[in-house]
């Protein structure tokens, strides 16, 4: 096999085009599209679909599906009536840090909107996770997650009354929840189990992060431990797929 000299490391081999060189047409005019975003800066408005289709001298359809897969990349995001180019993906480490930390290293600013706030007697599967009595007051909070004011995912955090019994008059729900356990509460993070999966969004839940429904999301299941290995929280986030990637530093074994 035949590698350009210019292969990025991180891109399909080929540029995702087969030996036999037949690719279907929306695919070329995306390659040809992606090429154009890469000399506009980010939040430049993108040509119309009728523009785009004379340029390059196809159905107005055929651009449709080539935007459509540009989105779900994240290289295009919709603003208002049109569509603009999109910047980087965000970075998140699989680490036991915050969403806040993460998103503040890349120099954008963190945000969070309530949702609810509320109590209620912990139900057995959840019991079983975080090691309490069935029954057990538990706080449920749920924030939609902002970076520079874009909503970007929607976090849904577990964690028992009896651990932070003032969590409803005390803690600023715009601001990260692990700083309030560490600095108001003098809680430490031990270690934390983490499950990454991709799924599709609920109705409520694209509604409250304004993306179509059909739009792939990330989820990630995490349980945090103090390093009494004693359960301390269970959270639930739903990242966007065209917005958010992840990544870990994977230390050497013998083998």
């Amino acid at each position: 096999m035949d590698y350009p000299n210019d292969q990025a490391p991180g891109a399909p081999i080929r540029s995702g085009i087969p030996e036999h060189g037949r690719i279907p047409k929306y695919y070329a005019v995306k390659a040809r599209i992606s090429l154009l975003l890469d000399e506009l800066a980010e939040g430049a408005p993108l040509p119309t679909e009728r523009d785009l289709a004379l340029r390059y001298e196809v159905s107005r359809e055929t651009v449709r599906q080539a935007l459509r897969e540009l989105l779900l990349e994240g290289r295009l995001r919709r603003q208002g009536r049109g569509t603009v180019v999109a910047g980087p993906k965000l970075e998140q480490p699989l680490s036991l840090a915050s969403y806040t930390e993460g998103v503040r290293r890349q120099g954008r600013t963190p945000g969070r909107h309530l949702i609810g706030l509320e109590q209620f007697p912990c139900p057995e599967a959840l019991a079983v996770e975080i090691e309490v009595p069935r029954g057990e007051p538990v706080w449920h909070m749920e924030r939609v997650l902002l970076a520079d004011e874009e909503r970007v995912g929607l976090e849904s955090t577990y964690v028992t009354v009896a651990r932070v019994p003032r969590l409803d008059v005390e803690f600023d729900p715009d601001s990260s929840f692990y700083a309030y356990l560490r600095d108001r509460l003098g809680a430490a993070f031990g270690d934390a189990d983490e499950r990454i999966e991709t799924v599709l969004a609920t109705p409520r839940e694209a509604l409250l992060i304004g993306t179509p429904p059909a739009l792939p999301m990330l989820l990630l299941h995490r349980l945090s431990r103090d390093p009494g290995g004693r359960p301390l929280e269970r959270v639930r986030t739903l990242f966007r797929g065209d917005r958010f990637s992840f990544t870990a530093h994977l230390g050497g074994q013998d083998r």
